[in-house]
C-alpha cells in the first residue's frame, strides 16, 4: 500500500477542521479535490476515515485511530527533511519556483546570500500550480517565489506589485486596443490553472473582479502548455506585466486591463522556520 504524506496532511487537516470546506480554505485546494483524495485514501486503506453529518464530517474509530499516527509521521517527516539538510557538508538551500521570476530579483539576491553564507549553494526546483506554496508547504522548497494569494502556514514578503493584462493571439478582435476594460473580457475562453490550484486559479481566471462564472477554454498544467493554448487560439489568459515580457511568443500579443486589482509577487517561507540560510535569503531580497 503507498500512500502519500499529502494524502495523510489532507486527511489530518480535515480530522482538525471536521469540515470539508474549511480543511480546502486551509490547505488552499478546490473542495473537490480534497474530497476526491480523502476518498482515494480510504480506498487504499480499505476502510472509511469519516462519516457525513449534518454541517460537516465526524471521525469514524478507524479515523481516529489513524490521525495521532498520521500526525506522528508528517511531523517525524518534516523533522527528517530538516536533520538531513542541516547534516550536508556544505548547505544548499532550495528555492520553489512556478514560472519564471525575471525582474533582476534573483541574481542580485543570490550575491548577497553568497556573501552572508559563504560555502552555500542554491538550488532552483520547478514546482507546479497544484502546490501554490511552491513547494513551501511540504518542506520541499525551503523558500519560493510565488504569487498571491497563498496558503495558511507562510510568512511573506511583498516583491513587486504589477498590473494584471491579458496575453491572446495576436488577431484576436480585442488586439487592436492598446488597452482593454475586463468587462470585454468576461465571456472569453480562459486559460485556466488546474483545480488543485484554488484560490490561485480563481485569482488568475479574475474572479475577484466579476460576478459570473468565468468560461474555461482549456485547463494548462505549465507556462508552456498556457501560452501553447494562447497561440493556438484556445483562449486568452490573465498575465502579470512583468511575465508579458519573459513570456513574449510569436502570434501573441500582451494587452493591459483596466477594472482588475494589481498581482502581487512575494518570496514565501514557513512561519516559524528561524533558520539563518532562509533569514539570508529573504533579507537579500529586501
Amino acid at each position: 500500500m503507498d500512500v502519500h504524506l499529502r494524502e495523510l496532511r489532507y486527511f489530518v487537516a480535515v480530522a482538525e477542521e471536521l469540515n470539508v470546506t474549511r480543511a480546502a480554505d486551509r490547505l488552499f485546494v478546490s473542495q473537490p479535490a480534497l474530497s476526491k483524495q480523502v476518498r482515494v485514501l480510504e480506498r487504499q486503506l480499505g476502510f472509511a476515515l469519516f462519516d457525513r453529518v449534518t454541517g460537516g464530517v465526524a471521525l469514524t474509530r478507524q479515523g481516529a485511530a489513524l490521525l495521532p499516527v498520521a500526525r506522528e509521521l508528517l511531523g517525524r517527516w518534516n523533522t527528517g527533511v530538516e536533520e538531513a539538510r542541516a547534516a550536508a557538508p556544505t548547505g544548499t538551500l532550495v528555492i520553489g519556483m512556478q514560472t519564471a521570476v525575471g525582474r533582476g530579483l534573483q541574481q542580485e539576491a543570490f550575491r548577497r546570500f553568497r556573501a552572508r553564507m559563504p560555502g552555500w549553494e542554491v538550488s532552483l526546483r520547478l514546482v507546479g500550480w497544484d502546490d501554490p506554496s511552491g513547494g513551501v508547504a511540504d518542506g520541499g522548497s525551503d523558500v519560493a517565489f510565488v504569487w498571491l494569494p497563498v496558503p495558511e502556514g507562510l510568512n511573506i514578503h511583498v516583491l513587486v506589485t504589477e498590473h494584471r493584462g491579458v496575453a491572446m493571439p495576436a488577431d484576436h478582435p480585442l488586439a487592436s486596443r492598446a488597452e482593454i476594460p475586463f468587462s470585454a473580457l468576461r465571456d472569453e475562453p480562459f486559460i485556466a490553472l488546474p483545480t488543485a490550484a484554488g484560490p490561485l486559479r480563481d485569482y488568475w481566471l479574475g474572479r475577484d473582479a466579476r460576478d459570473d462564472e468565468p468560461v474555461v477554454g482549456v485547463t494548462a498544467n505549465t507556462p508552456e502548455e498556457v501560452f501553447e493554448a494562447v497561440t493556438s487560439g484556445l483562449g486568452v489568459v490573465l498575465v502579470a506585466e512583468g511575465n508579458a515580457t519573459l513570456y513574449n511568443r510569436p502570434g501573441m500579443v500582451y494587452r493591459p486591463v483596466t477594472g482588475l486589482p494589481p498581482g502581487e509577487l512575494a518570496i514565501a517561507w514557513r512561519k516559524g522556520d528561524r533558520r539563518p540560510q532562509v533569514a539570508a535569503f529573504v533579507d537579500a531580497l529586501r
